[in-house]
C-alpha cells in the first residue's frame, strides 16, 4: 500500500533562459526588406536610358544581383543614423550598378564562364562589347550620382569607383608573389572590396541627416566588414563547395590571385614544403586542389583565416560605438556576428 504522506518539494532553481538564436541573414535584413525591391526596381527602371541595341546586355549584366549586399548595408546605415528616404533608393542603384560593372569586367578579366551558376556576360556577347558595356554602367551610374542637389554624392561615388579599379589594376601586376605579405594583400582588398562597402555605409549615414562622426563610424565599419567579406570569399575559393561557391573552385590561383589562405600557407611552411607550395600556385591547375588543401592543412592556415575574419568583423562592431542605440545598429552588429559565424563554419573538418 502506498504511503499517504506527502514531502515538501525542494525549491525549483530558475532555469537559465534560452539563448537567444543568431539571427540568419533574412532576418538581419528583414526591416530594410521594402527598402531593398525598391532598389531593385530603380535599377531595373534604368534598362531604358541605354541605346536599344544595348538594353538586353545591360538587363542581363544588372540582373546578376545577389544577396544585395550593398543596398542592404545602404538602408541598415539609413536606418541606424536617422531614416531611409528616396535619396537612399537612388544611391543604393548607384553603388550596385557600379558593382555590377565591376564584375562584368572582372569576368572578361579572368575569362569566366560563369557566374552566379549562369553564363557571364562575356561568355554570352564576347569580351570586347562586355567591357565596353561595362564601361557604359560605370558611365550611367555617374549620370544618375550627378542628379543629386550637390556634387557631394558624385564627387564621393567617383572617388570609389577609382579606388576599386585600382584595387583591381594592382592585384592583376602581382600575380603569384608569396612574398607580397598580408599588409599589401589586406590594402587590395581594402581598396577592391572593402571601398564599396565603406561608401554605402557612409552615404546611407550622411543622407539621413548623420553627423560627421556618425558618417565616419559607418564608413570604418563597412571598411572592416567588406575586408573580412573578401576573405571569407578568398576562401570559399578554396575550402568552399562548388555549390556554395557557385563556380569551379581554385579559380582565383588560376588567374595569379594570392589569398590569404596561401598566403598564410607561404609563411608558416618549412622549405620543401613552401617550394612545392610555390611550383603549384605557379603552374596552377585544378587537379592541385587536393594537395593543396593538405598543405594548407599542415599550415593551418583555415584556423588563422578564421580568426582574421573575426577580428575583422570585431573592429567592425565595435566602429558603431558612436551611433545611437538603435533597431539599425543591432542589425549593422548582427550582421558583422553572421559573417564571422559563417567563416566559422567554413570547411569544417578539413582544419581541425
Amino acid at each position: 500500500m502506498l504511503a499517504t504522506h506527502t514531502t515538501a518539494a525542494a525549491p525549483r532553481t530558475p532555469a537559465a533562459p534560452l539563448p537567444e538564436p543568431s539571427p540568419s541573414w533574412r532576418q538581419i535584413v528583414a526591416p530594410v526588406q521594402p527598402f531593398l525591391r525598391a532598389v531593385a526596381q530603380r535599377l531595373a527602371g534604368q534598362i531604358e536610358a541605354f541605346e536599344p541595341e544595348l538594353r538586353d546586355h545591360a538587363r542581363y549584366a544588372l540582373s546578376t544581383q545577389g544577396k544585395q549586399l550593398r543596398p542592404a548595408l545602404v538602408g541598415l546605415s539609413a536606418e541606424a543614423a536617422g531614416r531611409i528616404t528616396d535619396e537612399h533608393v537612388t544611391v543604393a542603384a548607384i553603388i550596385e550598378m557600379v558593382h555590377l560593372a565591376t564584375l562584368v569586367h572582372d569576368d572578361v578579366m579572368d575569362a569566366a564562364a560563369l557566374r552566379r551558376r549562369r553564363p557571364t556576360l562575356a561568355a554570352q556577347c564576347g569580351p570586347a562589347t562586355s567591357v565596353l558595356v561595362g564601361d557604359c554602367l560605370f558611365a550611367h551610374a555617374l549620370v544618375l550620382a550627378a542628379g543629386f542637389p550637390t556634387p557631394d554624392v558624385c564627387r564621393a561615388v567617383a572617388a570609389a569607383t577609382k579606388t576599386v579599379c585600382t584595387g583591381e589594376t594592382i592585384q592583376s601586376e602581382r600575380p603569384g608573389d608569396l612574398n607580397q605579405g598580408r599588409e599589401a594583400y589586406y590594402r587590395i582588398l581594402r581598396m577592391k572590396t572593402g571601398e564599396l562597402f565603406a561608401l554605402s555605409c557612409e552615404l546611407g549615414a550622411r543622407l539621413a541627416g548623420a553627423a560627421q562622426p556618425v558618417q565616419s563610424a559607418c564608413r570604418t565599419y563597412g571598411m572592416e566588414l567588406g575586408t573580412a567579406y573578401q576573405i571569407y570569399d578568398d576562401c570559399v575559393d578554396l575550402f568552399g563547395a562548388e555549390s556554395q561557391a557557385g563556380k569551379s573552385l581554385g579559380t582565383d590561383l588560376l588567374n595569379g590571385k594570392l589569398t590569404l589562405p596561401v598566403l598564410v600557407a607561404g609563411e608558416r611552411l618549412p622549405g620543401t614544403q613552401r617550394a612545392e607550395l610555390e611550383r603549384l600556385v605557379s603552374a596552377w591547375h585544378p587537379g592541385h586542389l587536393p594537395r593543396l588543401r593538405e598543405l594548407l592543412q599542415t599550415a593551418r592556415a583555415l584556423t588563422e583565416c578564421r580568426r582574421v575574419i573575426r577580428d575583422f568583423c570585431q573592429q567592425a562592431a565595435q566602429s558603431l560605438q558612436a551611433l545611437p542605440a538603435n533597431a539599425g545598429r543591432h542589425s549593422l552588429e548582427a550582421a558583422a556576428g553572421f559573417l564571422a559565424r559563417q567563416a566559422e563554419a567554413l570547411g569544417h573538418g578539413l582544419d581541425s
